[in-house]
C-alpha cells in the first residue's frame, strides 16, 4: 500500500521487507560551524568544507552530521545552511545522486575556486583562497600582486594578519623551499608572523624531544653493558635509535628484568604496534 501511494516505485516493490531498524549514534565532532550570536536570536547556523582531495563519502558524512546536529539543537536556530568549497569541480564525489535534491537547494552551495575568475579581480579575502589553487609557476607573482593589494587596501592593525595567511599559504605550497627562500620570493619578513615564530618553537621542540631520545638510547646502552656484561650490537642500537621516547622510558625499566638478549628482542617484537 505504501508503494501504491507514490508515483514512481521499484519495479521489485513485491520483494521488499518491511523493518523496524536501531540506529547507533556514534560521537563526532564537526569541525567547520559558524553559529550565530545567541543574542540575536534564533539564527542560521552554516556548515562549512573545504576539500582538497576527493572523498566518494563526503555528503554522506556533511549531511548526516549536520542534520544530526541541527536535530539536537532544533530550538536554537531557525535554519541551516551548508557551504563545500572545492579547488575544482573534478574534487566533488562522484555519486551524487542520492543527494540531488538538497544539493539543487538554496540551502547548499558548492564552490569551486577555480571557476571564481581572474585572481586579481576578486575580493582580497576571496583571492587569498584562490591563490592555494594557483600553479607554482604563477603563484609567487600572484602572491606579490595580493601583498601589494594588503598594503593599498587592509587597514595597518588586520596587515600583518593577512600577510601571515599569504605568507602561510606560499610555504605549504612551497614546501621543497626554506623559509629563506619562500622570503625572498616573496619579499617579505616571515619571522614578523606568527606562523613563522610558531614553526620555529616547533622545530626547538622537536630538538629538544630528539635530545631527550638520544639520552634514553645512551642510558639503555650503560644499563645493558653493566647488567649482561656484554656489549650491545648494532642491530640493537639501531632499533633502539628508532624507538619513541615513552617507549624507551618503558624498556629502560622493563630492562632490569631481562637476562639475555633474546627477552630485549621478545619485549620489542611485543611493543611493535606502539613502535610503528
Amino acid at each position: 500500500m505504501l508503494f501504491d501511494l507514490l508515483a514512481t516505485t521499484p519495479a521489485n516493490a513485491a520483494n521488499y521487507r518491511f523493518d523496524s531498524v536501531a540506529v547507533k549514534e556514534p560521537k563526532f565532532e564537526i569541525d567547520g560551524v559558524f553559529l550565530p550570536p545567541e543574542s540575536d536570536g534564533a539564527g542560521s547556523v552554516y556548515f562549512y568544507e573545504v576539500q582538497f582531495q576527493k572523498d566518494e563519502q563526503l555528503y554522506e558524512r556533511l549531511f548526516g552530521e549536520s542534520f544530526l546536529y541541527f536535530y539536537r539543537n532544533r530550538s536554537r536556530y531557525s535554519d541551516w545552511q551548508a557551504v563545500v568549497i572545492y579547488p575544482s569541480r573534478s574534487i566533488e564525489q562522484s555519486d551524487v545522486y542520492p543527494y540531488r535534491a538538497v544539493l539543487n537547494s538554496n540551502q547548499v552551495h558548492r564552490v569551486c575556486l577555480d571557476e571564481l575568475g581572474d585572481i586579481r579581480a576578486l575580493p582580497l579575502g576571496i583571492a587569498l583562497m584562490v591563490l592555494t589553487t594557483v600553479e607554482e609557476t604563477q603563484a609567487p607573482e600572484e602572491a606579490r600582486y595580493l601583498l601589494s593589494r594588503v598594503q593599498q587596501e587592509v587597514a595597518s592593525e588586520a596587515n600583518r594578519d593577512i600577510r601571515e595567511i599569504l605568507a602561510n599559504i606560499m610555504s605549504y605550497k612551497f614546501t621543497q623551499l626554506s623559509r629563506a627562500e619562500v622570503e625572498s620570493m616573496l619579499g617579505i619578513t616571515l619571522q614578523e608572523t606568527r606562523f613563522y615564530q610558531e614553526a620555529k618553537a616547533e622545530e626547538r621542540q622537536e630538538g629538544r624531544q630528539e635530545g631527550r631520545q638520544e639520552e634514553a638510547c645512551a642510558l639503555i646502552v650503560r644499563q645493558w653493558t653493566r647488567r649482561l656484561q656484554q656489549e650491545v650490537s648494532e642491530e640493537i642500537r639501531s632499533r633502539l635509535a628508532n624507538l619513541p621516547l615513552p617507549v624507551l622510558e618503558d624498556l629502560s625499566e622493563a630492562l632490569l628484568d631481562f637476562a639475555t638478549g633474546e627477552d630485549l628482542l621478545a619485549w620489542l617484537e611485543a611493543r611493535q604496534s606502539e613502535i610503528q
